[in-house]
């Protein structure tokens, strides 16, 4: 048994090469020998959200709080709240924040495969963004 103490890992902010506007990166648990998943609780500020990227595995997304915004390539833009949980599937482009009004955090979860467990792309645009 492991048992990963709150706050035992330093919040980040996000990079501006993958995320635009206000967003902080709040490490739950790495991927070890025996568990190739990690995650993390992402918090965005209104307006904020990801560069469009894949994942190798998928992702799993469970919002926590606020109103989010998710979009997969080709798809609508589609609001996401509290208790919602989004499955990106293996190698599907996609980004993810907040609302243009409204803060949102998520819990972000994604297993490694060789190594790696995201692909960044390009950003989203203001166009691409709004087009909620």
């Amino acid at each position: 048994m492991e048992i990963t103490r709150t706050a035992t890992k330093p919040s980040m902010k996000g990079p501006e090469d993958w995320f635009t506007g206000a967003v902080r990166i709040d490490p739950l648990f790495d991927a070890n020998d025996a568990r190739r998943s990690a995650s993390a609780t992402v918090t965005f500020e209104p307006g904020a959200r990801t560069a469009w990227h894949t994942h190798p595995l998928g992702q799993t997304l469970i919002i926590v709080s606020g109103l989010g915004w998710v979009q997969r390539e080709g798809g609508p833009v589609e609001e996401v709240r509290p208790g919602d949980v989004v499955w990106f599937e293996p190698n599907e482009k996609h980004w993810h924040g907040a609302s243009a009004t409204n803060g949102m955090s998520h819990i972000a979860i994604q297993e490694h495969l060789n190594g790696k467990v995201v692909d960044w792309l390009e950003q989203v645009t203001n166009e691409q963004y709004g087009s909620k």
